[in-house]
């Protein structure tokens, strides 16, 4: 089992930055990949971003050059830094970690972005 808790969120204005953070806890094997989703009221949840234990990156279109993701392999953290936000950026934000071996998925509880236009 794995557990995940981000922070960072909150209320920004448009043309701001963020910070998120997700921490992994529990038996964490070494080939996952961890990543960022997001849901707007009334949407299906999107893939944001993603990050492999090997360093590979994958990023939603309408973010990319805007958003960055990062981890720290030694502390099981992954970041998203969220610059030049929009009001459609607006969203709850869900941490996501994926075991390769076993194909099991985990997820945080969310943290709220709010953009103000």
């Amino acid at each position: 089992q794995v557990q995940l808790v981000e922070s960072g969120g909150g209320l920004v204005q448009a043309g701001g930055s963020l910070r998120l953070s997700c921490v992994a806890s529990g038996t964490i094997r070494s080939r996952n990949s961890m990543g960022w989703y997001r849901q707007a009221p009334g949407k299906q949840r999107e893939l944001v971003a993603t990050i492999s234990s090997l360093g590979y990156t994958n990023y939603l279109n309408s973010v990319k050059g805007r958003f960055t993701i990062s981890r720290d392999s030694g502390e099981n953290t992954v970041y998203l830094q969220m610059n030049s936000l929009k009001s459609e950026d607006t969203a709850v934000y869900y941490c996501n970690f994926n075991e390769w071996l076993s194909g099991a998925a985990y997820w945080g509880k969310g943290t709220l972005v709010t953009v103000s236009s």
